[in-house]
């Protein structure tokens, strides 16, 4: 059983399969290609999730390093395999990687059987009537709920591991000093869901968007390595309006998966193509400043710190800060998006990239370049008290209230109080520039 974003027992299709064909290695590939760019809160964070997955195999896990394509040939011609299981992968490393991996395999005689996938609805599973697929998310909603998905597999009863093959250890995986991550593991991931079903959900339409409250299930990492399967928590879901939002949250990873599938280039390049002729510019020290959080803006500020400390932030917050280095720096958002990645304990290709597309104006939604976050009018709006910003901000704890969104407007600031850095740009005079180049592009 080859593992790879299903770091999990149970509701494991391809693990159950496994076991029903014999005695079972558990395997993991520490693939460099994948290892190298994923930065240290994610890897510190995997290593997490190997630990616990090895413990529920009563110390079974096989780790080894390499190419996946020579590795997990080895492997099964180590252990004269008679197949190899993994859940199917749809991105384009991990087709590209497993065609490799198929071809070695076949030539040493060993069946590669991929069941499952790491999402309710594979991608490409769902198309428009004429077999194009969706490029705008709510038709794609309307299908892919209409399409439905499995209900959750059982927890296997009994596995007979396989024995005696040696393997090796993860290096090089604690993260940095000072961040705090989630507890890693399946065990943990219900957990969250649990806590989260039970005691936020009947209020995720009111408090979701609102970083200075508890409102989302911040189950993201769980899902991004399958340590949950969304599959297990749809099937907890009811009909209230609370329970629809939150699963239309759930599909936008799997619509973004599906355009990623269709369109791979996407994963770095602008989906529309005249987008990608965008004037941008090139500025390595206000890019230095939004990604340390030092824009003047605190509720900015306050998410890229959140970020560096946590290794994920709240999502009303990701559109904010994107908007801003791509519509009040302009700059390019393939930046931002390196960024995030390097950083995100939830790091998700397809999710991160159109998601940073969404707010670019370059991806699946119709005409979206319009919509320029302003930061201060999102602060108060969904930070109302100041509490998310004085969290991540500490220069402006001693400011009560919304004001803490506008610092250099208090005339006396409180005593002991620094004056806070002045805003890098001028929002007003950054949105006309962002329109008017978006008007050039357009030729209006």
């Amino acid at each position: 059983m080859w593992f790879r974003r299903d770091l999990r027992l149970g509701d494991n299709p391809a693990l159950l399969a496994a076991a029903r064909a014999g005695a079972v290695l558990p395997l993991f590939v520490g693939d460099e290609a994948l290892w190298a760019p994923s930065g240290a809160n994610r890897r510190a964070w995997l290593a997490g999730c190997l630990a616990e997955l090895d413990e529920a195999t009563g110390g079974h896990l096989l780790l080894r390093r390499g190419a996946p394509a020579q590795v997990v040939a080895a492997v099964a011609r180590e252990i004269s395999a008679g197949a190899v299981y993994a859940a199917a992968d749809f991105g384009p490393y991990g087709r590209s990687r497993d065609e490799a991996v198929g071809a070695a395999l076949a030539e040493a005689s060993v069946d590669f059987v991929r069941v499952g996938s790491p999402y309710a609805v594979a991608p490409g599973a769902v198309t428009k009537p004429d077999g194009d697929p969706y490029r705008v998310f709510t038709p794609y909603f309307r299908a892919w709920r209409a399409h439905g998905w499995e209900t959750p597999r059982p927890s296997p009863r009994a596995i007979r591991w396989a024995e005696g093959v040696a393997g090796e250890r993860l290096g090089g995986v604690e993260p940095p000093a000072g961040v705090a991550l989630p507890p890693p593991g399946e065990r943990a991931g219900l957990r969250r869901w649990a806590a989260f079903r039970d005691e936020a959900l009947a209020g995720y339409v009111e408090r979701r968007d609102r970083p200075d409250l508890h409102g989302t299930s911040r189950l993201s990492p769980y899902l991004k390595f399958g340590c949950v399967h969304p599959r297990t928590v749809l099937a907890g879901l009811g009909d209230t309006p609370a329970e629809e939002r939150w699963r239309a949250e759930l599909c936008w990873r799997e619509f973004y998966a599906d355009v990623l599938w269709h369109h791979p280039a996407s994963a770095r390049r602008s989906l529309q193509p005249v987008m990608a002729a965008m004037r941008v510019d090139r500025d390595e020290e206000r890019f230095a400043a939004w990604a340390e959080g030092r824009t003047g803006y605190p509720v900015v500020d306050a998410g890229m710190r959140q970020l560096r400390a946590e290794g994920w932030m709240h999502n009303r917050v990701r559109m904010i800060v994107a908007s801003f280095l791509v519509k009040d720096l302009h700059l390019d958002w393939t930046l931002g998006a390196r960024h995030f990645m390097a950083h995100l304990v939830d790091g998700d290709l397809s999710s991160n990239s159109h998601g940073w597309q969404w707010v670019a104006g370059t991806g699946t939604d119709a005409a979206p370049y319009f919509r320029v976050f302003n930061p201060v009018t999102q602060g108060r709006r969904f930070d109302p008290d100041g509490t998310y910003v004085r969290r991540w901000v500490p220069e402006l704890a001693a400011i009560a209230g919304a004001d803490v969104h506008e610092p250099w407007t208090i005339p006396a600031l409180p005593l002991g109080v620094e004056p806070y850095p002045a805003p890098i740009v001028d929002h007003v005079r950054e949105r006309d520039e962002a329109l008017s180049r978006y008007r050039a592009l357009r030729g209006g």
